[in-house]
């Protein structure tokens, strides 16, 4: 089974996809392109997983950078291949032959690029990464490297949709409590139930820090098995463990 690759027109210059689970060698609850090396799946089968993504985007096995996600606001800068993999939730670069790369499974990875600049990033947008900035802190590492915001384009990958995405009282305070505008990215669910809509909140965190170009793929995670993983659909079928979805992008 070939790769399924999902592409924005609005980064057409700029080789980048978000890979559904299609075309991989995980077999079981993974069943599929399984990228994630802290997943309980076989290391090797992961390897080769991960191996054919750096293979569709034209880089080495080491060029395909990432970071240990921990729902943080960090970013951090590369400017070159290696295995290492440093606490933090987004990932900048202005060098050629990197790709950097998102593990996902309801969360957003946010894809982003300043084609004329030659700068890219990569972040893994959570409700509370999302919430603390990092979205706003890629933008700025971005433009450290020479980016300018005008020209800056950010795509929202697969992620969970509001449908989807029930919520306590709680919840709901959090966020209300520090912006009361917040409110407006949630719909009244059953009882005391909340839908929360992360990729319009994740949106609005990017028109925020000025970054006009923006755009959400509209694919649910949660909602279509086939194709994607979801950590919270393993959780409601009582599985011991889910897969994660991949996002890269290079220059």
């Amino acid at each position: 089974m070939t790769l399924e690759i999902i592409t924005d027109d609005s980064l057409s210059g700029v080789r980048h996809g978000f890979f559904t689970r299609a075309g991989g060698a995980s077999s079981g609850i993974y069943e599929g392109l399984n990228c994630g090396t802290g997943s309980q799946d076989q290391d090797g089968i992961v390897a080769i997983n991960r191996q054919r993504v750096a293979e569709a985007m034209g880089v080495e096995s080491d060029g395909l950078r990432g970071v240990h996600q921990v729902h943080s606001a960090d970013v951090i800068v590369v400017d070159g291949p290696s295995a290492e993999k440093p606490k933090a939730d987004a990932i900048v670069t202005a060098t050629k032959g990197v790709a950097l790369s998102i593990l996902t499974a309801d969360c957003q990875p946010v894809l982003f690029a300043d084609q004329e600049a030659g700068v890219i990033g990569a972040a893994h947008a959570g409700w509370k990464g999302a919430k603390d900035g990092v979205l706003e802190n890629t933008v700025d590492a971005m433009v450290e490297l020479g980016a300018r915001v005008k020209n800056i384009v950010a795509v929202i990958g697969p992620s969970i949709s509001q449908r989807a995405y029930e919520v306590g009282p709680e919840f709901f305070d959090a966020f209300v409590d520090e912006d009361e505008s917040a409110a407006r990215f949630f719909a009244q669910g059953a009882g005391d139930r909340m839908q929360f809509d992360l990729p319009a909140f994740g949106l609005a965190k990017l028109r925020e820090a000025g970054v006009t170009q923006t755009s959400w793929t509209r694919h649910c995670t949660y909602s279509d098995p086939e194709r994607f993983y979801s950590y919270r659909r393993s959780v409601h079928q009582k599985e011991a463990d889910y897969g994660r979805l991949i996002s890269v992008i290079t220059l």
